[in-house]
């Protein structure tokens, strides 16, 4: 079946970037087709408000969600509560290698994609992230500069609004800041220590949640759960924003429950003039055409589709002339750690007082421009954490004894490394030509390990956790350090990379891929490198500066 109605813009996508795509050629004047492989989104849909015992299964049976899903059931935010948002594993499974396992999670089928469920930490890229082969002579260097971005991640953050404290470091960059959640005062402790002992930086989180009312949207009331959805929109989540914003221009066509299958081609010329999808509920496919097509599936998705698209002119998959496409694969390693007992400071705890949905960042001290070296890994981590204040649920004793003893307070510090994967050759994806998906789009296989860098960086993950507790006085220090997989974070990256050279690169700067001038690939796949900050922020700069180049374009006749 055709769409006969034809777009300017094809965004395929409604997450991170997708909003923002759509939000801004929408706005612009033209006509966008969002096609999204998820159900509509609701403000019905969420549940952060409502307790466990009135779920069916309290929240207390997961083997009910890992039924349907095995792989997503393995976020610890895939839950009885919002479990069905997420992709059903048994009918769109991927492969691996028996030697490589990867959970490949956050699979989200809504509109808003993973900012329904996202974390976020929206941190900035620095020239010491963009230009880091000229630091310590390994990979590649990003065909753009901070200054290219800099005016972009002003509009985006003006837009979404991020809570944080300026600290003027070289290698964080400061945002356009809305006033920060307050650190604890075991966090104060911590801050302090780490500033005095180690000269280490702790900041409250730089978090995509309000603190002050922005665009109609509501400051958070700190009730904890964002991954269930937010009533009054204080978390950023392009659903109910950009998404949102994009619809009611009348220029953007939602297209729900569309599985795109492949990026069509002029049979006469090297043009792409639509895409093949295939409806979720019906199984039957569909095409629809326009001038430009943007890919924003998220990482994976957005190669596989390319990958699909072989055909005789391009016979190892759409826009890979390279043959980098599908290649270097990165995600960062999150399996070092530490955690630690402070005093309370009179405090009490509460099971249902205010829940702050993020802690504290430790900035990245290892590999710094200015700083030592390390002799046994490249790059860098930084540090996410929070602290728990809890009841003593392991007190002895029992009856007036053990209630006493029980409302005897606990404090703990935790800290986790978020740190960079090396891009590699050898961590990639490729189609497995065995296997296909409930709508029989072939699946990928994931072919993605730590290498010896990530395996230093870990163990000195939980070493470096240990020192920063210890300086800030903390007791009973546990520190952990583990293999990441079968669990990286949820941070795919570089599978499309970014580069000025077409012979090693997928993408132009633009994010234009450099094989077909009217297709694009606007998510993470473009990072020519997957720096230890988290990229939802830097996502959505390059997607708006991507989408004004691409608009410029179309106006000089190019596109």
């Amino acid at each position: 079946m055709t769409q006969k109605q034809s777009f300017d813009v094809l965004v395929i996508g409604s997450g991170a970037s997708g909003g923002w795509a759509c939000k801004r050629l929408a706005e612009a004047g033209l006509k966008v087709a969002l096609l999204e492989a998820g159900r509509p989104q609701s403000f019905k849909n969420f549940t952060e408000h409502q307790p466990p015992f009135e779920l069916k299964y309290r929240n207390l049976v997961p083997e009910v969600v890992r039924k349907t899903r095995p792989i997503q059931s393995e976020f610890d935010i895939c839950t009885e509560y919002n479990y069905e948002w997420f992709c059903n594993d048994l009918e769109e499974p991927y492969s691996t290698p028996a030697d490589k396992p990867f959970h490949w999670l956050g699979r989200l089928r809504m509109t808003g994609g993973r900012t329904n469920v996202w974390g976020r930490v929206s941190l900035r890229f620095s020239d010491f992230d963009l230009k880091s082969a000229d630091f310590d002579g390994y990979g590649e260097n990003w065909p753009l500069s901070y200054k290219d971005i800099e005016p972009y991640y002003d509009l985006v953050e003006n837009y979404v609004g991020i809570c944080g404290l300026a600290e003027g470091l070289a290698e964080l960059p400061d945002s356009k800041f809305q006033p920060p959640m307050p650190l604890t005062c075991q966090e104060l402790l911590l801050r302090n220590r780490a500033k005095e002992k180690l000269g280490w930086t702790v900041t409250p989180a730089r978090s995509a949640n309000l603190t002050r009312p922005l665009n109609g949207r509501g400051a958070c009331h700190y009730c904890g759960p964002c991954e269930r959805g937010c009533q009054t929109r204080s978390y950023f989540n392009s659903a109910f924003t950009t998404v949102a914003d994009a619809i009611q221009t009348g220029n953007c066509t939602l297209i729900s429950n569309a599985m795109v299958y492949r990026v069509l081609m002029d049979a006469d010329r090297n043009r792409a003039r639509g895409v093949l999808y295939i409806d979720r509920n019906t199984r039957q496919p569909h095409e629809i055409y326009a001038r430009g097509i943007v890919l924003c599936a998220q990482a994976q998705e957005s190669v596989r589709i390319l990958l699909n698209s072989a055909n005789r002119q391009h016979a190892n998959g759409l826009a890979n002339s390279s043959g980098v496409l599908g290649h270097y694969l990165t995600a960062h390693v999150r399996t070092g750690g530490g955690s630690g007992e402070f005093p309370t400071f009179d405090a009490k705890p509460t099971l249902g007082g205010p829940k702050r949905p993020l802690g504290f960042y430790v900035a990245r001290f290892r590999n710094t421009k200015g700083g030592p070296r390390s002799k046994n890994f490249l790059r860098g981590y930084g540090f996410e954490g929070d602290t728990e204040l809890s009841f003593n649920w392991s007190a002895p004793s029992f009856g007036e004894t053990y209630k006493k003893a029980l409302r005897d307070p606990r404090a703990q510090v935790n800290v986790q490394g978020f740190g960079e994967v090396l891009p590699r050759w050898d961590n990639y994806l490729e189609i497995d030509r065995k296997l296909v998906d409930h709508y029989g789009i072939p699946v990928l296989k994931i072919h993605m390990s730590d290498g010896p860098n990530e395996q230093a960086m870990i163990k000195d993950m939980a070493e470096s956790a240990g020192e920063l507790l210890q300086a800030a006085g903390a007791k009973n220090i546990r520190t952990f350090a583990n293999p990441s997989a079968p669990r990286w974070a949820v941070h795919e990256a570089g599978i499309a990379r970014m580069g000025n050279d077409p012979k090693k690169s997928v993408l132009t700067q633009f994010q234009q891929t450099h094989d077909v001038r009217n297709l694009f690939v606007m998510d993470a796949s473009g990072f020519t490198s997957n720096p230890c900050q988290n990229p939802t922020l830097t996502i959505m700069a390059l997607c708006v500066r991507s989408c004004d180049y691409l608009m410029d374009e179309m106006k000089r006749g190019n596109i």
